[in-house]
């Protein structure tokens, strides 16, 4: 037989674990979207293939076409370095495939060094005038992260999220999710 007071110490892990299984199950965490967009756009880099932007990225960047198309965008910051030994960087495919789709070459500005999303904050704050207010363009997913990382860096910011593919990765969605838990939990490096 087992005593009672066993069964109400496995009470909380039992509930932990309840609520984590319920996180992780649950559809994604959103950030409120941006209604007016900020004057600057900020499109956060994913992969390039051979100069060519993943489909991930060409989300992305469709996206800051429509927002610009909409008119009140004058500048577009797109981020992302390269990989080792990749003759192109995130940074100058985005600029590349917004230019090639009519948006002005004086909107436009590349970042290239950056490899993680904090770098891509940091560089992007670095190339503005000071205090400029900022929109991210990233995914869905992607997006809670990102702006909780941007305001942790003192950027005034808000997102405008593009929305994931058909069948999004699920250890991408454990994964962006997770590191929000782990920003509330231990906090953000800046």
């Amino acid at each position: 037989m087992r005593a009672r007071g066993s069964t109400l110490s496995l009470l909380p892990v039992m509930v932990i674990a309840v609520l984590a299984a319920g996180f992780v199950l649950s559809p994604g965490l959103r950030a409120p979207r941006a209604e007016t967009p900020h004057p600057t756009l900020v499109v956060l880099g994913a992969a390039q293939y051979a100069g060519r932007p993943s489909p991930a990225f060409e989300r992305r960047l469709g996206h800051a076409l429509r927002l610009y198309r909409a008119g009140g965008i004058d500048r577009i910051v797109v981020t992302g370095g390269r990989r080792p030994g990749d003759p192109y960087s995130e940074g100058e495919v985005g600029v590349h495939f917004l230019a090639h789709h009519g948006v002005s070459a004086r909107v436009l500005l590349a970042e290239t060094r950056s490899r993680t999303t904090i770098e891509n904050l940091r560089n992007a704050r670095a190339s503005l005038p000071p205090r400029t207010a900022v929109t991210l363009v990233t995914d869905e997913a992607h997006a809670p992260r990102a702006l909780a990382l941007a305001r942790a860096l003192g950027l005034e910011a808000n997102a405008s999220a593009s929305p994931l593919g058909a069948r999004p990765d699920p250890r991408y969605l454990l994964r962006e999710k997770l590191a929000l838990v782990a920003y509330a939990l231990i906090g953000i490096r800046t």
